[in-house]
This record gives structure tokens, C-alpha cells and sequence, in this order.
């Protein structure tokens, strides 16, 4: 009988965040078929659009004009996926198959720069820093809500990803209820930190840096990471050293090192195929809800779309609608693939 080769065989891994397994395929990554590596040709955008509704001086949908801003720039979303209004409610349909219950909220844009054509790894790094204290001053203002229970900080980078609009920006969903992956996560988090008094991930984390294998960014505060249960083919994961539980709770060094991970990591994700990588990334932190979460510990998730060129991409299809998610480059390669990139963005070479 053979002995199992992690690099070559396939096999599952368990995810302890979400409670889930996902198989990989390392032996799939050999045929023969592997695309081209092609540079995108139509990722170059003016500094100043004046058609956008986001760069600073136009007409948003409303009639609303943004102001001159020089820096980050939140406004309350004109298309907001929840609402403010409070709606009466009696929840007294039970066990049914049709519940439902009004969701209440609050839906944000930041504005990364008054720079259209700048997104994160383009920045300096002082530019992200101001990016981070915006995000902190919203997870303040949102959290201190009454009705606001967790705030969701995330970004939606290029079309395929779904962004309606290039001028780098972001999002922040803020509710009453904790998101299902939120929920979830709290769950296992919370079980492993009852039975260790420890984090999940501040052990996690210390394990991973003694291998080395899939650490991509590393510095005094911040580790970005290929996940060992990585699902997207260059899914990373950035986790604070310390044990943090929330953005408010960073020094100034870590916010530092915070945007500094933040524009390497993403300088590397464009240097792979010389385009302006896409993904979804989000924050993970403690919800709002006015209890103490010590099981917290922060991290971000980047799940970007590309598997071997700017123009294939990884589609979740079949099976992994079906059955579970898989994977065929191993999180160690894909780990190897981006450590390899150069800190210096492929435009500025």
C-alpha cells in the first residue's frame, strides 16, 4: 500500500475556523493545459474620472457632491443593502419552514484616495495608515449603535468580484444579527478558548511560523499566510501576532505594520500575473454586542479568483457546489508562488 504524499496525493483539510473540510487535488495541477500567464491590458485608469460618483468633487446618484477630500472618505451608501428604519416584528410563527425576520443596519463606502487609479499596493504606505484609522473610527462610531452588533469591513477589488465601480473603495456593513460566517466562526473560536484559554489562532499562528511554508509576509506585528485549508488557489490569511481581538485595540507600530502587510501582500498578488489582482477581503473581529469576546483574536481573509493567468479563474462549480470545496494547487505552493514576488509593484520596476 502507498504512503501518503500531502504534496501529491489527494486528501481533505479541516478548516477549525468554520468547522469544514475542503479537498485537495495536488496531482490535478499537472495537466497539461495550465493556461498562459498573460498580463491584463486594460487596467490602466486617469487619476481623476469625471464620470465616477466616487472621486472627490462629483455628483453622486442622490444629487449628493463629495467634497474635495485629500484622504479616505465614508459616506453612507446610496444603494445600501440594510436600513436604518426600525420595523415591528412579533416572531411567533414557529417551527416552520418559512421564518423570516427583518434585518436592521447600516451600509457604508470608504474611499480609499481621492486617487482613481490607485488601489492598496499602489499607496504609501502612510496613505493605507489613514485607510486603518478610518476603519477603526467607523468600527467605533457603527459598534456604539445600540442596535449594531457586529460591524463588517470588507472590499470587493475588480469587476469579476463584482465592483461596480473602479475607483478603489471599500465597504462597511453594519447589523443587528452576527453574519452566518461570523456565527459560525464565533462558535469554534469561543469552544477552542474555553478549553485552552487561548486563542485559536494565536496558537495557529505560532505553529505556522515554525514551519515557515506558508508564511508569504512577515513582520514585528503581522503574518500573512496561505491558510492550510486555503479553499481559493492564492487564499491568504493576515493574523496579528499579539493577541488582538479588534482593530481599536492596535498600537500605532501595529497599525503601521498593519498597512505595511497590507500593501506587500497586495503588491505581491499583482506581481504574480503583472495585473491588478482581484478578490474579496474582510475583516474578522469582535462583534459589537457589548459582551466580552476574549476569543476573538484579528485576522483578515483575502479569497482573490485567479488560478493560472489574469484571465483564468477559479469557478465554484460542480462538485463544489455539490459536495464541498476543492482545490488543486496545494496552499503550500500557492504559498511558495506569491512569498516569491517582489515587494516592488511590476509597474514601478
Amino acid at each position: 500500500m502507498k504512503n501518503f504524499d500531502i504534496n501529491e496525493d489527494p486528501h481533505r483539510r479541516f478548516n477549525p475556523l468554520i468547522n469544514e473540510w475542503v479537498l485537495v487535488s495536488p496531482h490535478r495541477s499537472k495537466r497539461p493545459w495550465q493556461g498562459q500567464n498573460e498580463a491584463e491590458t486594460s487596467d490602466s485608469l486617469p487619476e481623476y474620472d469625471p464620470t465616477c460618483y466616487l472621486c472627490a468633487g462629483n455628483v453622486r446618484i442622490n444629487g449628493e457632491v463629495n467634497p474635495a477630500y485629500e484622504n479616505a472618505f465614508v459616506f453612507e451608501n446610496d444603494f445600501a443593502a440594510l436600513k436604518q428604519e426600525e420595523i415591528a416584528y412579533e416572531d411567533d410563527i414557529k417551527d416552520t419552514f418559512f421564518k423570516a425576520k427583518p434585518e436592521r443596519g447600516i451600509s457604508r463606502v470608504v474611499c480609499f484616495s481621492p486617487r482613481h487609479d490607485l488601489t492598496l499596493p499602489q499607496m504609501e504606505v502612510p496613505g493605507i495608515e489613514n485607510i486603518v484609522h478610518t476603519w477603526q473610527k467607523e468600527y467605533i462610531d457603527l459598534g456604539a449603535v445600540d442596535y449594531i452588533n457586529h460591524v463588517q469591513i470588507f472590499e470587493n477589488k475588480g469587476s469579476v468580484m463584482g465592483c461596480s465601480n473602479p475607483h478603489p473603495h471599500g465597504q462597511i456593513w453594519a447589523q443587528s444579527s452576527l453574519p452566518t460566517q461570523v456565527e459560525k466562526t464565533q462558535t469554534n473560536l469561543k469552544a477552542y478558548f474555553n478549553k485552552h484559554n487561548r486563542t485559536l489562532l494565536e496558537d495557529y499562528v505560532k505553529e505556522e511560523l515554525k514551519l515557515g511554508v506558508r508564511v508569504v509576509v512577515e513582520n514585528e506585528h503581522f503574518v500573512a499566510l496561505v491558510p492550510f485549508w486555503a479553499i481559493w488557489p492564492f487564499e491568504t490569511m493576515i493574523v496579528s501576532k499579539r493577541n488582538v481581538n479588534k482593530i481599536t485595540d492596535f498600537t500605532e507600530d501595529e497599525v503601521s505594520d498593519f498597512a505595511l502587510t497590507l500593501k506587500q501582500l497586495t503588491t505581491k498578488y499583482d506581481n504574480v500575473f503583472e495585473t491588478s489582482f482581484p478578490y474579496s477581503s474582510g475583516i474578522h473581529q469582535s462583534p459589537t454586542d457589548g459582551e466580552s469576546h476574549p476569543e476573538w483574536h484579528f485576522h483578515m481573509h483575502f479569497y482573490p479568483p485567479l488560478l493560472r493567468s489574469a484571465t483564468v479563474k477559479k469557478f465554484m462549480v460542480g462538485y463544489e457546489m455539490m459536495g464541498e470545496s476543492q482545490r488543486d494547487i496545494t496552499p503550500e505552493k500557492s504559498a511558495e508562488v506569491l512569498r516569491a514576488q517582489s515587494d516592488i509593484h511590476y509597474k514601478n520596476k
